[in-house]
């Protein structure tokens, strides 16, 4: 079967749902900067919940985007690392966050915009 990524059922979609999770991408740059523990993590993306974390971590892990080293320690330590196929969608996405940093005044000059015009329809 040829992927069809506008098909209801093709597997493609799962990929770019994780592209499309801001959390999976933030991850995967950090990872791709250094392994770090859990707790590192979870400090240095701001907002994200140790349960959210949890499940985005395994998502990744499952899809082959990092892996999970146990180390043994009182108590563990468990590292993550970015894997190689991660590392060609972290270059991939690397440019989008490139892209919204250079942007963002512009995008945020444009919602005020449409938020001004909406407030005056609606009056």
């Amino acid at each position: 079967m040829k992927p069809d990524v506008y098909a209801a059922n093709c597997p493609t979609r799962q990929i770019l749902d994780r592209v499309g999770d801001k959390w999976a991408v933030l991850i995967l740059l950090l990872l791709r900067e250094e392994p770090m523990r859990f707790n590192q993590l979870r400090r240095t993306i701001e907002g994200i919940s140790q349960k959210m974390l949890s499940q985005v971590l395994k998502s990744l892990e499952r899809d082959g985007l990092i892996k999970r080293l146990a180390i043994a320690t009182v108590p563990v330590t468990v590292e993550y690392s970015i894997t190689q196929l991660g590392l060609t969608l972290a270059a991939a996405v690397d440019p989008l966050r490139d892209w919204a940093e250079q942007n963002l005044k512009d995008v945020l000059a444009a919602q005020r915009h449409y938020d001004a015009q909406k407030e005056e329809e609606a009056a």
